[in-house]
């Protein structure tokens, strides 16, 4: 019977590497994924804790099963959307978050903008501004492919959603060279 842990602020790939190390060093057999670890075996309370103890030192939160957890379910799914795909982001994230967490979206989106204080689709955008800030950073794509790659209708659509975040154009940051990306579990 495998059971499954869901993981706070669990946001990379490095993150997935510093939890997988916790459970090792702790023998505990563990398939570790973004904001989750899925156990071959239940563990005992006291190894529990003992992992909460653990990950909370490294930036980490064990969640138990609820609203905190869904919360969690919900930014990590949206993380993964936006910075760990390989494809355009042409999918409807509503029905991506509705399939995965097997919840009406209306009732999701409630429950997010309750606890969080912003709706669901406002942190999806900061994270796609996140996602364009390393694009232009990095300068390996033009505009229109950073564009067609994040899902943008166009490129004046992109442009003037990230001159409202941020309050300057893309070739403006990119131009003054900035460097203020923010961590993706702090936005």
């Amino acid at each position: 019977m495998e059971t499954q842990l869901l993981i706070k602020n669990m946001v990379c790939l490095r993150c997935i590497e510093a939890v997988e190390e916790i459970f090792s060093h702790e023998n505990i057999k563990a398939k570790v994924e973004l904001g989750k670890v899925n156990l071959s075996q239940p563990i005992s309370e006291t190894e529990k804790e003992k992992l909460s103890v653990l990950l909370e030192k490294r930036g980490f939160e064990l969640l138990e099963p609820g609203k905190s957890a869904l919360i969690s379910q919900i930014k990590t799914l949206i993380i993964q959307f936006v910075h760990h795909r390989e494809t355009s982001q042409n999918e409807n994230l509503s029905v991506l978050l509705s399939e995965q967490l097997n919840h009406e979206y209306t009732g999701l989106s409630k429950l997010f903008s309750s606890v969080e204080g912003i709706t669901i689709e406002r942190f999806y955008t900061l994270q796609k501004i996140e996602k364009v800030k390393e694009y232009l950073f990095y300068d390996e794509l033009s505009l229109s492919e950073i564009a067609f790659q994040m899902g943008y209708s166009s490129v004046a659509y992109l442009s003037s959603q990230f001159k409202k975040e941020t309050g300057m154009t893309p070739s403006e940051f990119k131009k003054n060279g900035q460097t203020s990306r923010r961590p993706l579990d702090l936005i």
